[in-house]
């Protein structure tokens, strides 16, 4: 990169002139939306637009002499080759947690400067421990994007794409229902009003689906509920004339998308206002009156969303067939053209594999950006490969491919890594440790209510004891057609608190892993439900349950070192396989017939 004329670093010149005539020291960029959104609508990529740092999550500090990211581990690569000869620091961080990026400011801003950032794209729950740390310093957290408005003229505006109701029979309770729900659960905290900012549960609420960003169908607005009516604020010209009027006998009216703070403002005295610190924005925080009182606790919709129903779950195993029988057509013509000396690149498989999904019924879309990563590009768990840059197959090493669909019965992810060719003894010796990190979680047992992260160590103890690690969490939540990301519940090494209590209902990954820089990635990944466990003591020791694993497709046994491997471990693979093979024979034939049968075979 010519850093003279690089894109890069001549916004950040500007932007550090525009910083001094606001007179403000630092600007603040976080990788978030008014939503706090996984993935960011054009408007709100100002991290990506500033830095060339394309990865989905880091921050971005820029200071009068100084510019600084902090991205965790899943992206040092991938940030190091991207910030090079920008002129920004690369700030490793263990962990996306903010607190890595309080502490440098402390240490870098003085008393009497200002550190500007846009509080409504800044979470409520950070803000909060930043401005404690910040005042107690000196410094002052302002609320001004004149600076960055200034250098970027075309800034994109909000998304136009339009929004449509999810009917029967792809969901089991109607709008009036879920509302009448919430306002019972508002009722419990004696709140009188209720705003929902998060993307994921303003669809699922509202039984409304968008595509306002990519992988995940929902649309960008505000929902304020309260004991009468809820207001639903988004770009205008979105619902057509007959979702409108059926929304509006629903007691659910339409406003434009930026009245939401002026409508909070506006509330009378005595209001209490419902708020989850972790799903709103600072900006969204103070637009609320002095007299308006405010109650913090979890979405209760997040919670609601999080336990499927008896119904979304069959719709999910049915999504699951579906995708399962993709993937057998995709394998078996990738082994094919293998075998036939085609020469096919990461690339490749993206758009095969995205192609054999799509002539499924009720497909629409990937759920994510798909990983299709040859040996060395396999170790960094957020690539991507581009036309740009990307890697042909070579003949012996693993290709890893982490990938998922969108369908009307339900949301998939998973990962698989396969052998090409020869593969070394510590490749395989890599695989199966991951591989038994996978099995151990999947039969676990646990009492309802236990908290995800408690479940962390089950995965990791196979790696553990071989002195290996990897850096991320080995499971999240997954929507019903939406998120491939959902909370409350995860599994992690992060701090546990009380939302993330394992339920029936609730779908996460499992997915551990282990990454060579350089050299290879392992990651095995299976969607999983929580269902309720019959126990011989009839429930003398409380409610457990257990995993039943959704994903259906083969894991690769070629890469085992079967040495590794104990006899109930072979057992849960052998078990798996047969699964695999009875509910995707009836959707196969031909040659992903005669694949899947290959693949499953016991060992």
């Amino acid at each position: 990169m010519d850093t003279r004329t690089s894109p890069v670093t001549q916004r950040l010149a500007e932007l550090r002139l525009a910083l001094a005539r606001t007179g403000c020291q630092a600007l603040l960029v976080p990788s978030a939306d008014p939503h706090l959104s996984e993935y960011l609508p054009e408007r709100w990529q100002a991290r990506q637009w500033l830095s060339g740092f394309t990865g989905s999550v880091a921050t971005l500090v820029v200071t009068e002499r100084s510019a600084v990211l902090f991205a965790d581990s899943r992206y040092w690569t991938q940030a190091e080759a991207e910030l090079a000869g920008s002129g920004i620091e690369l700030v490793r961080v263990p962990t996306a947690a903010p607190s890595y990026v309080i502490e440098w400011l402390t240490q870098h801003l003085s008393s009497g400067h200002k550190l500007a950032v846009d509080t409504h794209v800044l979470g409520l729950a950070f803000a909060q421990a930043l401005l404690k740390a910040l005042t107690a310093q000196g410094i002052a957290l302002v609320h001004d994007q004149s600076a960055l408005e200034s250098i970027w003229p075309d800034r994109p505006g909000l998304p136009t794409a339009p929004v449509v109701a999810l009917d029967a029979p792809w969901v089991d309770r109607t709008r009036t229902d879920k509302l009448g729900e919430l306002r019972a659960a508002m009722k419990k905290t004696g709140a009188t009003h209720h705003l929902i900012s998060t993307v994921d549960d303003l669809a699922w609420t509202l039984n409304l689906r968008g595509s306002d960003v990519d992988y995940n169908p929902v649309f960008i607005g505000h929902l304020l509920v309260d004991t009468q009516q809820a207001q639903l604020f988004m770009a205008e010209g979105k619902v057509d004339a007959a979702l409108n009027a059926q929304l509006a006998a629903e007691g659910v009216h339409l406003r434009p998308y930026e009245q939401a703070t002026v409508v909070l403002a506006a509330l009378p005295a005595g209001s209490t206002v419902l708020l989850d610190p972790k799903r709103v924005t600072y900006g969204v925080r103070n637009s609320l009156p002095q007299a308006v009182r405010v109650v913090e606790a979890i979405n209760p919709s997040t919670q609601a969303k999080s336990r499927k129903s008896a119904a979304d779950a069959a719709h999910v195993r049915d999504a699951m067939e579906r995708d399962g029988a993709a993937l057998c057509e995709f394998y078996a013509e990738f082994e094919a053209a293998l075998a036939a000396g085609e020469a096919w690149t990461e690339l490749t498989v993206d758009e095969r594999m995205t192609a054999a999904r799509a002539r499924q019924p009720g497909f629409k879309g990937l759920s994510f950006a798909t990983i299709a990563g040859w040996q060395a590009n396999g170790a960094l768990p957020h690539y991507r490969a581009t036309p740009e840059s990307h890697a042909a197959l070579g003949t012996n090493g693993l290709l890893l491919i982490d990938s998922g669909g969108q369908y009307l019965a339900g949301t998939t992810d998973i990962t698989r890594v396969w052998a090409l060719g020869e593969v070394t003894a510590e490749q395989k010796a890599d695989y199966t440790r991951v591989l038994r990190g996978t099995i151990a979680l999947s039969r676990t047992c646990f009492p309802r209510g236990t908290l995800g992260p408690m479940l962390d160590a089950i995965a990791r103890a196979p790696l553990w004891e071989a002195g290996l690690d990897y850096g991320h969490g080995t499971g999240h939540g997954v929507g019903y057609y939406l998120g491939v990301h959902e909370g409350p519940q995860n599994i992690s090494k992060g701090l546990p608190d009380p939302s993330m209590a394992m339920e029936p209902g609730m779908i996460t990954s499992i997915e551990p892993g282990l990454y060579r820089p350089g050299q290879w990635g392992v990651r095995i990944e299976n969607l999983v439900l929580n269902v309720p466990l019959p126990t011989a003591e009839n429930g003398a020791f409380g409610e457990m349950l257990a995993f039943e694993t959704l994903t259906l497709c083969p894991i690769d046994t070629r890469p085992i070192e079967r040495s590794l491997l104990q006899a109930h471990e072979i057992d849960w693979l052998n078990r798996y396989h047969a699964t695999v093979r009875e509910r995707l024979l009836p959707r196969v034939s031909g040659a992903a017939k005669d694949w899947l049968l290959r693949r499953t075979e016991a060992i």
